[in-house]
This record gives structure tokens, sequence and C-alpha cells, in this order.
């Protein structure tokens, strides 16, 4: 049976996390592109070649779009995990709701009096807690 537990806190924590670490390989990402601008401005530094340093700078912005379109892949995939997840974990709580639901139909149906009074001191616990507000 799925746990029970799983609350939308923990939906979003989950992904709260997930963005964090994509968040991260983003960053390693664009670190690793700039490394490389920099070894190629150094090179452009002590090379006579402009051709050359043409080259690598159409290199380094073929890899940097290929980083780009990685980490966009690696996000989307996540999300859409992610999506689906959450539609499954939906579908696991109007369940639980489903059952619950026919759980309280029964017990007032059985018990009419006390279903009322439970009822009645609930609705007066939440009138003092919202009146005190």
């Amino acid at each position: 049976m799925a746990d029970r537990n799983y609350s939308a806190e923990d939906a979003k924590r989950d992904v709260k996390a997930a963005a964090s670490e994509t968040a991260a390989e983003l960053r390693e990402g664009a670190r690793k592109v700039a490394d490389q601008a920099r070894q190629t401005l150094d090179d452009m530094a002590h090379s006579e070649s402009v051709e050359r340093v043409k080259e690598r700078g159409a290199e380094l912005a073929d890899a940097a779009r290929e980083t780009g379109r990685e980490y966009a892949d690696r996000a989307r995939h996540e999300a859409e995990r992610l999506y689906e997840e959450g539609r499954r974990r939906a579908g696991e709580v109007a369940g639980h709701a489903e059952e619950y639901y026919d759980e309280v139909s029964d017990y007032v149906r059985r018990k009419p009096a006390q279903a009322l009074g439970i009822a009645v001191g609930v609705g007066f616990l939440v009138g003092l807690i919202l009146a005190r507000r």
C-alpha cells in the first residue's frame, strides 16, 4: 500500500531538492564554460593565429549550446518525473479521501446523534480558535 504520510510539504521539499540539484549542475556547467572561455582568452593573448582563436571560440560556443541543451533536457525530464509523481500521489490521496468519506458516511448513518454531537463540538472549537484571531 502507498505511503499515507506523503504530504504537500513533502512534495514541495522534493521539488525544491530537485530544483537545487539542477541549479547546482547548471552552475557547474556554466563554470566549465567560463573556464574554457578564460583559457581561450589566454590562448589569444599568447597566440598569433587569429583564425585558431576564432575556431576555438566557435568550439566553445558549440559546447555552451550543447551543455545548455543537456541541462534543459535534464530539467525537463525532472519536471516531467515530478509532475507524474504528483499526479500519482494526488490519485492516491483522492482514493484515501474517498475511503474516509465512505467510512464517515457509514458512521453518520449508524450513529446520527453522536455524529451530530461531534460536529457541534468541532464547530464550537473552530469558532473559538477563529474568534481569538
